[in-house]
């Protein structure tokens, strides 16, 4: 583990069609961006932290906690460009042995839930690895079941295999085998080894547009009150006992 080069790469393109500069939005007083390098630094696992974006004012965001910046070219800031462009890029300038995407749509994730899926990545060997939500629902794609049967007895949901959602809230991969793959390819996002990674119900919370950033404002101020941790009953049921 010590003998890796580990970067944390935090994309933040001014652009944003759904929600208008969505990194820069504030959450609970604070810029999108600021709560993924936070945890980034929580998690005490990377030998740098990078805020790679298209636009010079997040150089200002990087100054001011303490993290490193990276301007890529303006023609990879484009809606249309590919990830894996991004991602090519930015090995090309900033060598490494592990590449971790921290997304800032996923503001509510810990350093801590960081640091294990990276140690999972390492530990089990991977060259890709992209974070996931498990979701145990009856599941659709095309008018087709993904995991039941039409021609069967309707399936309780307890006994569904559960659907494994992208979350995106981190992706990583082995820069040498990403590279070699798209050099190859010209793509290379599920390249070599592939896992994927269930993360917690807070991390799959994505902010793509403005009642998800609603959400999470009041998920992330529920934490600054007193919280009930334990499971309450209507008074009815004390005549079961």
């Amino acid at each position: 583990m010590k003998d890796l080069n580990i970067i944390s790469m935090i994309p933040a393109r001014i652009g944003s069609k759904r929600l208008k500069m969505k990194n820069l939005a504030l959450l609970d007083g604070k810029p999108l961006i600021f709560y993924v390098i936070n945890s980034a630094k929580e998690a005490d696992i990377f030998n740098r932290i990078i805020v790679n974006s298209d636009h010079e004012i997040f150089k200002s965001i990087a100054d001011r906690y303490s993290v490193e910046f990276y301007h890529r070219p303006i023609e990879l800031g484009r809606s249309n460009i590919k990830s894996d462009n991004v991602v090519m890029d930015f090995i090309e300038k900033n060598p490494c042995d592990i590449l971790v995407w921290v997304n800032p749509t996923s503001p509510l994730q810990k350093g801590d839930e960081i640091n294990k899926v990276v140690r999972y990545f390492i530990d089990s060997n991977l060259d890709s690895l992209i974070t996931v939500k498990k979701e145990q629902v009856h599941c659709i794609y095309n008018d087709v079941p993904v995991n039941f049967s039409f021609d069967e007895i309707f399936s309780q949901t307890q006994d569904l295999i559960p659907a494994q959602i992208f979350v995106y809230s981190l992706m990583m991969w082995r820069t040498k085998i990403f590279t070699r793959e798209f050099k190859k390819n010209g793509f290379a996002f599920f390249c070599g080894k592939t896992g994927y990674y269930p993360v917690s119900k807070l991390s799959s919370v994505i902010i793509k547009s403005k009642i998800d950033l609603l959400m999470a404002e009041c998920l992330l101020k529920s934490e600054h009150n007193a919280c009930i941790n334990t499971i309450q009953y209507d008074k009815i049921c004390e005549q079961l006992k």
